[in-house]
């Protein structure tokens, strides 16, 4: 079912941004950990959890599940999957690991229990999938050849007789490399034909016939303004052209904008941000084997939800790629999603992330917020933020981020929107929701995402992204 494919900057029915094939060098890659070629694969271990019990039980008369301290091969990140995607993880989570630089053990950390919120909407295809899987958030441990962990089930009156555990049947310790990052420069990449596109329920469009264009680094595919399914149009897909989108000034990018708009449509000076410099998939190193084929769109993109990946805060800048790289394959590998789950990604220093395929002007959608991500966008800023306040970088970011992506399709950040909910614990299915162009998460679903310190930032982001687009 998995083809392999490149992601491209794609261009919207109504607004698109321009990037020259030959983009400007050297001065715009900024992170040195952004590097030409193709990346190494990475990899996974699920190893089956099993019952606990004497010295290792958190607390007395609860089931306790886990595995006792074990010699693994490396990995960097950790996540607790199940078999129902539908149930709910309702007890706590707690894992430590062994460094391989020091081979020191660390303490208890804990591991984000609710992540049921962040996912496909109900009714589609991609959670209709029989690989899609519950599962806790991931937790970034650093490189690591150790593991101990232990999951304790909450009390709840709902139990039917002493001793009967929330805990979900299948769980499963997902141990995840994220593979060495890319081949020096000069490397060629890895181009293949890609594998069967998976099944679409009706009211999603699915697209990716490449076609040239000026505006993108490769061949992007054709814009869907339909909520009648198409099929693909060919399985072989370009190379991208480079690992980072350049930004562009203001002038620039509204010249570029005006320049994609009919003859008599530009009269009216848009509002939209200059373009932020984006690392695209290529420059973080996804492996485009493991996502599935084709694209997956909305007709617009109305709002930003802003999220946090609960993935814990102990990662420095150039560790991002591989922090990436290993989201995506728990996304994709472990709780069976289509591709990574959100749209962009946001790193404490403040560089921009490609997120999903599909094109970073396109309204591709993600995998994010449950219920709404219909005519949305997710970004991710990578940490856990419900104690630990948001870089100004990070925020600053956002506000860059939002500006230019909403600014494409005429929205205003400090405005409101009008979303219809697919389903969630806020709001029933086919209900007409009036939010804030930028949300969080937390805005259309009962959660803790994205943390309450972020949470307190997204009016400056508002306010800052309304500045760059001119209002």
């Amino acid at each position: 079912m998995r083809g392999f494919l490149v992601s491209s900057v794609g261009v919207t029915c109504a607004a698109a941004l321009a990037l020259p094939l030959a983009l400007p060098a050297p001065a715009q890659a900024r992170p040195s950990a952004v590097t030409s070629g193709p990346a190494v694969p990475g990899s996974t271990q699920s190893l089956p959890l099993a019952p606990l019990g004497g010295e290792r039980a958190l607390g007395s008369g609860a089931l306790e599940q886990g595995l006792t301290r074990r010699d693994v091969r490396p990995f960097s990140l950790v996540g607790i999957v199940w078999d129902d995607p539908a149930g709910e993880l309702r007890g706590r989570v707690q894992v430590r690991t062994r460094a391989v630089a020091t081979g020191h053990w660390s303490g208890w950390q804990d591991v984000d229990t609710h992540n049921h919120e962040h996912a496909p909407d109900p009714g589609t295809a991609e959670a209709a999938s029989s690989r899609v899987r519950g599962s806790t958030a991931p937790l970034w441990v650093g490189d690591s050849d150790g593991v101990e962990v232990r999951v304790q089930a909450e009390a709840d009156a709902r139990a039917t007789a002493a001793g009967d555990s929330l805990l979900p049947r299948g769980m499963r310790l997902e141990l995840v490399a994220p593979g060495a990052d890319a081949a020096p420069a000069g490397a060629r990449p890895d181009v293949r034909r890609a594998g069967a596109p998976q099944g679409l329920a009706r009211g999603e469009t699915q697209a990716h016939a490449p076609r040239a264009s000026a505006l993108s680094t490769a061949h992007a595919p054709e814009s869907a303004d339909t909520t009648d399914l198409e099929t693909a149009a060919s399985g072989e897909v370009p190379e991208l052209a480079s690992n980072v989108i350049p930004a562009l000034s203001q002038l620039e990018t509204e010249a570029e904008f005006l320049a994609e708009r009919p003859a008599g449509d530009q009269r009216v000076k848009p509002h939209i941000g200059p373009r932020p410099r984006i690392v695209t998939r290529k420059g973080w190193g996804a492996n485009e084997k493991l996502r599935e084929r084709g694209f997956v769109y909305s007709k617009r993109v109305k709002a930003a939800f802003v999220h946090h990946t609960a993935s814990g805060n102990n990662y420095r800048c150039s560790q991002v790629p591989s922090v990436i790289r290993s989201i995506y394959r728990y996304h994709v590998v472990s709780s069976g999603w289509r591709d990574i789950g959100y749209n962009f990604l946001v790193d404490r220093c403040g560089n921009i992330y490609e997120g999903r395929a599909g094109g970073v002007a396109k309204a591709v959608t993600g995998a994010h917020t449950l219920g709404f991500n219909t005519d949305s966008m997710g970004i991710a800023v990578l940490g856990s933020f419900g104690k630990t306040k948001p870089s100004k970088s990070a925020v600053t970011a956002i506000a860059k981020l939002t500006a230019w992506k909403l600014g494409l399709f005429g929205v205003n950040p400090r405005g409101k929107t009008y979303l219809k909910s697919g389903g969630g614990n806020l709001y029933k299915k086919g209900k007409n929701v009036r939010l804030n162009v930028i949300s969080g998460h937390r805005d259309g679903f009962s959660t803790e995402c994205p943390g309450w310190q972020m949470y307190t930032k997204l009016g400056t982001a508002r306010k800052a992204a309304a500045k760059y687009q001119g209002r």
